[in-house]
């Protein structure tokens, strides 16, 4: 992978930045260029998490793959901001970054710091799923555009190397040599666990208007079927859910979230509460699999579920 990822650099003017952008009626170009400038926003954030990681890990190699991932997402976020450019053909207004991003940022970058490694790669993989099979496709096919089209296949081939560490990551957390190690940790103070229910606390309350405003709004106008969203929460919801995983700490309540989310009663009156806790909306609470689902994928080796979730991105 390290190879992998060392061979696969490129440049942003390997692009050809000559290629006319189409017309495109306001509303429309408006919608595309605001994408493109949270599109680099993401990138920026996912650069600071992959950072984060890196800071973490003691393997010389995944260091330095990591490395590479920050400097890949650095180069995506360059990529979009001129995109945005390309696109923004009559300057209609000012774009900025979505103000729930920005909120969102500061809470997300402070927990993933601050918490243990297994959950800071829950979110990470999570975000990667949601932005690499669901909004950088359904944007690509909104614009319908050679210049994107050339864009997002870079990013592309880069964000796929990124699921794969991805999921490898999670096979390490819910190893039975790490849950070992959790174990053996000391056990938090009660100024340490306020500071880290505070964290978590803070950042699932800014995550559901980031969810909305960043997602699953443009993701409603570029796929109003919402099969791509739907896709990238269910794989969510299934790796959460493999037995192996579903035995650490984090899955557990995750998991409980979802499941009260779900019943019948407790869903209907603890809906709102629930969602806040899950940092979610109800199309990536309710439980979107099915039993064969989760069959066939608990079957599964992670890398084959890495594979699964491309193969869905390129479908």
């Amino acid at each position: 992978m390290l190879d992998k990822c060392i061979r696969d650099q490129w440049s942003i003017d390997d692009l050809d930045w000559s290629l006319p952008p189409p017309a495109l009626p306001r509303d429309k170009e408006e919608a595309v260029v605001q994408a493109f400038v949270d599109m680099a926003g993401i990138e920026l954030l996912a650069g600071a998490l992959f950072e984060v990681q890196r800071q973490k890990t003691d393997d010389p190699t995944l260091r330095k793959i990591f490395a590479t991932f920050v400097a890949d997402e650095k180069r995506h976020s360059a990529v979009a901001a001129r995109l945005a450019r390309h696109y923004d053909v009559h300057h209609y207004r000012r774009y900025e970054e979505s103000p729930a991003l920005t909120r969102f940022r500061p809470h997300f970058l402070a927990l993933v710091r601050d918490t243990s490694p297994e959950i800071a790669n829950a979110y990470i993989t999570s975000g990667e799923l949601i932005l690499d099979v669901a909004l950088l496709r359904s944007l690509d096919d909104y614009v319908a555009d050679e210049m994107s089209h050339r864009a997002m296949h870079l990013i592309n081939r880069d964000e796929s190397r990124h699921i794969a560490i991805d999921f490898h990551m999670t096979e390490l957390y819910c190893s039975d040599a790490h849950l070992a190690e959790i174990a053996r940790r000391p056990r938090p103070t009660a100024r340490q666990l306020a500071h880290g229910i505070g964290a978590l606390a803070r950042m699932m309350w800014h995550a559901k208007p980031f969810l909305q405003q960043v997602f699953l709004a443009p993701m409603d106008r570029t796929d109003p079927s919402g099969r791509r969203v739907q896709e990238a929460f269910k794989r969510i919801q299934l790796v959460l859910r493999k037995p192996t995983v579903a035995r650490t700490p984090f899955s557990k309540m995750m998991i409980g979230l979802q499941n009260l989310y779900n019943h019948p009663i407790y869903g209907r009156i603890l809906g709102p509460a629930l969602l806040r806790a899950l940092g979610a909306e109800d199309r990536a609470a309710r439980i979107l699999f099915t039993h064969e689902d989760l069959e066939r994928t608990g079957r599964m080796s992670f890398e084959e579920l890495a594979e699964d979730a491309l193969a869905v991105k390129y479908s």
